[in-house]
């Protein structure tokens, strides 16, 4: 089961109980009806008129009592929203089993506290359809209190796993708090007018992604995404000039109705990629980059790659019992050799890889992991990969075999979030080493290597087959056993 709240909180109720109660945006609620609320529901329900209609002035008068009687001291966005969905699949729930979901919700998040119904906030539960339902609250308190809200997402996510206990119902990853930010539903349709594959958020975080990976200096790091076309935009501190505190990117073309840039910082892309947590990776300085690689010096960065990515995959396997934070640093460190990768071949399908990986390598709340020997090494591959871009003239099967290493590493990272409990998180790392897989196995007769036929810009489906072990890199490590069992994440909830 999932859980969403609606962000940002709404000013008016009206709208949305309207909404609850109307068709649907595609005629796909049936039969709304309160199912709880801080009364008993049939003291909610908004009678019918004789016309059919329905009269919600009771309800909406009732809601907004609270509210009213606060004045100025009440809440500028009062209304808080949160949608429950079951999963495809699982058994239809009676509208009792999900007004006990609605009330431990609100129980747990402190908004209405069993024994506390008269004194808490007033709210009502709606189901307008089979395998969800919506819970309507008023955030000003019926004893003149303010209402408070925090880590409220992460108690509504504990009402779902505990749901999914009590129903038998399909089983979810608890929050870990290592998801990157979402888009807003106003970006994703905003992106979908323009025609973009994707929200300018995702886009920016990608590129931030890369452009941290192949930086060795904050310098080197904003040189960059100016490179990659990105806005940039510096914080300065108020206290000593010209020392920079934090950043912000932009898409060129995403602007708002001003014309001006839609910026995003760094926290809101994702909670390590702040620049105080950015500088915390460059401990070493980087190559220039715009320098170019003699062959020798390419063919010893893919063998380093090579080494530095077996001997991570190694390390972590080599982790009996772990703990929470055994491995961080090199499941960290991953992410950055994915995204140098993929940009160094550019490769539609390792970016998507990439992007798949990059929960995984996160902490929880966005702490950064002490640095380890694995870790390090993977970061000054990930630089030393970045250095080049398109190779156009390597004649080795290099490039591939890294991929297939990727990928034992990638699945390593899985085993070790399913040892630390963290599903989300492994199933993450093991969609990413799906990609990589598939990427190794599409093959041509055509010859030719990987990063030549990539530059010559025919698609990742042509990348040829490995006939053998390559001179002078160590071979692939034997598999142990089958990449764990990972349960796939439920669908989001739409309203």
């Amino acid at each position: 089961m999932i859980g969403k709240i609606t962000a940002p909180r709404g000013e008016r109720v009206e709208p949305l109980i309207y909404y609850l109660y109307g068709p649907g945006r595609h005629e796909e609620h049936s039969d709304p009806h309160v199912v709880a609320g801080w009364r008993h529901p049939a003291e909610l329900e908004p009678p019918l008129c004789e016309d059919g209609r329905r009269d919600f002035r009771r309800l909406l008068g009732l809601l907004n009592q609270p509210h009213a009687a606060m004045g100025e001291r009440g809440f500028v966005r009062p209304v808080w929203h949160c949608s429950m969905r079951a999963a495809p699949g699982d058994k239809m729930l009676s509208d009792d089993e999900w007004a006990q979901i609605a009330c431990d919700v609100m129980h747990r998040t402190g908004l209405s506290a069993y024994g506390e119904e008269d004194d808490a906030v007033r709210w009502v539960a709606v189901r307008h359809g089979d395998d969800h339902i919506h819970i309507v609250a008023m955030l000003a308190r019926q004893d003149g209190r303010r209402s408070r809200l925090s880590n409220d997402r992460y108690r509504v996510r504990n009402a779902c796993l505990a749901a999914e206990q009590r129903y038998g119902l399909r089983s979810t990853a608890p929050g870990d708090r290592t998801a990157a930010r979402r888009p807003a539903r106003a970006e994703s349709e905003k992106a979908a007018r323009r025609g973009l594959e994707e929200a300018p958020r995702v886009t920016l975080r990608r590129h931030v992604s890369i452009a941290a990976a192949a930086a060795g200096s904050e310098q080197e790091f904003f040189a960059r995404l100016e490179d990659a076309r990105v806005l940039v935009r510096k914080r300065f501190s108020a206290r000593t000039p010209g020392e920079v505190t934090g950043y912000a990117v932009a898409l060129s073309g995403d602007t708002t109705r001003d014309s001006e840039p839609v910026w995003y910082g760094g926290g809101k892309l994702a909670a390590d990629m702040t620049l105080p947590k950015l500088r915390r990776r460059w401990g070493q300085p980087g190559r220039p980059a715009n320098s170019r690689l003699t062959a020798d010096e390419r063919n010893t960065a893919w063998d380093h790659a090579l080494r530095a990515v077996d001997a991570a995959a190694a390390h972590l396997r080599g982790l009996s019992a772990p703990g929470p934070d055994d491995g961080a640093d090199a499941a960290w460190a991953t992410a950055d050799t994915l995204h140098a990768a993929a940009a160094a071949l550019g490769s539609r399908i390792l970016r998507d890889a990439a992007d798949a990986y990059d929960r995984a390598a996160r902490a929880p709340y966005g702490r950064i992991p002490a640095p380890t020997l694995a870790g390090d090494s993977l970061r000054r591959a990930a630089r030393l990969l970045s250095a080049f871009a398109f190779i156009t003239d390597d004649p080795s099967f290099r490039p591939l075999v890294l991929i297939m290493r990727l990928a034992a590493l990638a699945e390593a990272v899985a085993g070790l979030r399913q040892s630390q409990q963290r599903a989300a998180q492994a199933a993450s790392a093991l969609s990413a080493a799906q990609r990589l897989r598939g990427a190794s196995t599409r093959v041509t007769p055509a010859g030719g290597s990987v990063a030549t036929r990539t530059a010559a810009g025919l698609a990742d489906a042509d990348f040829p087959v490995m006939p053998g072990p390559v001179p002078g890199s160590s071979p692939a490590p034997a598999p142990r056993g089958p990449a764990p069992a990972v349960p796939k994440p439920s669908p989001r909830p739409r309203r």
